[in-house]
């Protein structure tokens, strides 16, 4: 087993949307979108290097019909209100681009071994009559101040439609307690090539500060990164506590052989230095749709801090 990292290459193939989790414990669990959209995988490392050939066992699999049949899209495990949970999207075979939110629960400590039970698609607050109503995915979690908030991606309007991110806090692992609140919609060119999509949030925090980078644009060389920042003592509910970033922090890169950079999340290494995975491609020309081309692979990056904030280069 090679226990050497590499940064800004294909780590994991074929592995889109990825997300590591490292427990209390240590270990890390990696899972992802994988090329057929039909089911949920894990992996689990005692080291970060370990999850590249770590076995890959299926903990759940789609639907023969119906919703969660189709489109298994960007799952993420996390541990909260003392349970195992994975959040993800999926759409059902009649109509393909009904993607709405779902939620998993473990029901014992062990996420590889013990059942899976389903929750259902994500729960809205009582007085939330707007939120899953429409395309939906791309859930993550995080907490603040022993509060625990919930973002995700939902299209408005339309035509092409506009993907915009939306922020609430939770009442439980598959229940949230507040409306929803618009974080981001797509303002800038950057954000806009082939669609209007703001989508595939991830949240980290430091210095006081949390940040939330999010992922704009097609899924071809367009995509690119763009970030979110707030003072973790301000209201996370209130737009106003929010700063946007004008330019993408991170994009396609010639010399680094690294294109359409995105959907991303947080860990930390072995040594607790912040690492970012994220998924790329290697190519410029897609062959057939972006969307179900394999080659978007899992890539880490070292994330650099400068002026307590977060810094994203190739270098």
């Amino acid at each position: 087993m090679d226990n050497t990292l590499v940064y800004n290459k294909p780590w994991i193939l074929q592995r889109a949307d990825p997300y590591v989790y490292r427990h209390t414990d240590g270990s890390y669990y990696f899972t992802a979108s994988v090329p057929e959209y039909d089911k949920i995988v894990l992996r689990r490392s005692d080291t970060l290097a370990g999850i590249k050939d770590a076995k890959e066992i299926e903990i759940w699999h789609k639907h023969e019909s119906g919703p969660q049949s189709i489109h298994i899209w960007a799952p993420e495990i996390h541990y909260l209100f003392g349970k195992w949970y994975i959040y993800y999207a999926g759409g059902d075979k009649d109509d393909i681009w009904a993607i709405r939110p779902y939620v998993l629960e473990c029901q014992g400590e062990d996420p590889l071994n013990d059942p899976w039970v389903e929750k259902g698609k994500m729960h809205r607050a009582q007085d939330d009559e707007f939120s899953f109503e429409a395309f939906s995915l791309d859930a993550t979690v995080f907490e603040v101040n022993g509060n625990w908030y919930y973002i995700w991606a939902e299209k408005v309007g339309v035509g092409k439609q506009i993907s915009n991110l939306y922020i609430a806090r939770m009442k439980n692992g598959y229940t949230l307690d507040t409306v929803q609140v618009l974080l981001t919609t797509p303002d800038y060119d950057w954000e806009r090539h082939g669609f209007w999509v703001n989508e595939g949030p991830a949240v980290i925090k430091r210095n006081g500060r949390v940040f939330v980078t999010y992922s704009a644009s097609d899924t071809g060389i367009n995509y690119c990164m763009g970030m979110l920042s707030a003072d973790e003592d301000l209201d996370l509910l209130d737009p106003l506590s929010w700063k946007k970033e004008r330019y993408p922090v991170l994009s396609s890169d010639e010399k680094a052989v690294v294109y359409g950079p995105g959907h991303n999340s947080f860990t930390v290494d072995d040594e607790g230095n912040d690492i970012m995975v994220y998924h790329a491609r290697t190519e410029t020309e897609i062959v057939g749709d972006p969307l179900y081309n394999p080659n978007r692979h899992a890539m880490l990056m070292k994330i650099k801090w400068h002026n307590g904030r977060p810094v994203f280069n190739f270098d």
